[in-house]
């Protein structure tokens, strides 16, 4: 497991003797619209539900949440957040040699380490904005049974169209796409780029509620696969792998679709909102450059003259919690991520971020502003 995942604000509250409510978590990807209204009211109301056995295989949950995605049940597994399918699918699909889209979330390789499965990395460019070159990845598929692709992609925001995606994994039908959507629920017109409806027997999606509803306690993620490939991986799956709470908490949000709809489309407006804003407020830093992102967060590139190890702890001394993204494979001593929150702290850390600059020029290059398609 990498060290130095984000939200890991116990330890920065344990590091500085505070209590983590002191810290501004902009570490962790979250929603900080959440939970919808109504949920926690919910879950209090079902708290006895701990006193009995979950079901043993969540079917209700998938029940529900089969419904939510327009897909049969039958092509669906619940387990214990997306990491714990991350690190069975290897194992599940007897993978031999696996490629990752990076620079990408760490668990990949650790999934692929874990079962002693040969991987290698190609790495989006920086002066492509990190979005991935298909032509350079169709080049390095050869010899290659499993693919993972976060998308959008974690730490980068950047994200492959679902046309281009559809096309990359039809053509090679006999290499299994495990394809990361943690994030896609943050992007508008989310419905039409799931690779969930790609009807195409090698696509293997992770789908996540926990980002986008702010439930990361909770632990409940889906697998939407082929039926075959969802029933091997039930045989790899232990009981009860989802606790009473989160299998509640899917059936509340089915139930109040129209609801929990509403939230999600505001939350990509106020994202997309935010990520303007943000970009605005950083124009002027020099020599500083974020990333194009459709996703809540923002890769942030400094001069050679900061180190993300000092910005990152110049900042938490603040009580400002950001992500440094030097141990990202594919990345350096320059980025740092951030998960945009409210506004206000969003405009606070922009400003401290500003003042770790010296002196602002108006002829700087600052940010790019185009968008992801």
């Amino acid at each position: 497991m990498l060290d130095g995942h984000g939200g890991n604000i116990y330890a920065v509250a344990r590091q500085f003797g505070w209590k983590p409510s002191e810290i501004i978590d902009m570490s962790s990807n979250i929603n900080p619209l959440g939970p919808p209204s109504g949920l926690l009211d919910f879950l209090k109301e079902n708290l006895m539900s701990l006193t009995e056995l979950p079901e043993v295989d969540s079917k209700e949950a998938i029940r529900y949440f089969a419904e939510y995605m327009h897909i049969g049940p039958e092509r669906v597994i619940a387990g214990n957040g997306t990491t714990q399918f991350i690190y069975a699918l290897p194992s599940v699909l007897k993978s031999k040699s696996a490629l990752i889209l990076g620079p990408t979330y760490s668990d990949y390789a650790d999934a692929c380490a874990l079962h002693h499965i040969e991987c290698s990395s190609i790495l989006a460019e920086e002066s492509e904005d990190f979005r991935p070159n298909m032509d350079a990845i169709k080049a390095n598929l050869i010899g290659k049974d499993t693919v993972f692709i976060c998308n959008p992609n974690n730490p980068t925001g950047s994200h492959i169209p679902f046309d281009k995606l559809h096309r990359l994994c039809g053509a090679h039908s006999k290499t299994n796409f495990i394809i990361d959507e943690s994030y896609l629920p943050f992007v508008i017109g989310a419905e039409k780029e799931s690779m969930a409806n790609s009807g195409l027997e090698n696509v293997i999606v992770l789908a996540s509620l926990s980002k986008i509803f702010r439930i990361p306690g909770l632990r409940i993620g889906f697998t939407i696969s082929s039926p075959k490939t969802i029933e091997k991986l039930r045989k790899h799956l232990l009981p009860w792998s989802v606790n009473s709470l989160a299998q509640a908490a899917v059936r509340y949000l089915v139930m109040q679709k129209i609801r929990a709809e509403a939230f999600v489309q505001n939350s990509r407006t106020f994202f997309e909102h935010q990520r303007q804003h943000f970009y605005q407020r950083l124009r002027h830093i020099p020599n500083v450059k974020a990333y194009p992102s459709c996703t809540p967060f923002v890769l942030v590139k400094f001069p050679s003259t900061m180190t993300s190890d000092e910005i990152w702890t110049r900042l938490s001394k603040e009580k400002i919690l950001i992500r440094n993204c030097s141990n990202f494979y594919g990345l350096s001593d320059r980025y740092i991520r951030i998960s945009l929150k409210t506004p206000e702290a969003n405009q606070m850390v922009a400003e401290k971020l500003s003042a770790l600059i010296p002196s602002t020029t108006d002829d700087a290059r600052g940010i790019e502003e185009k968008q992801v398609a």
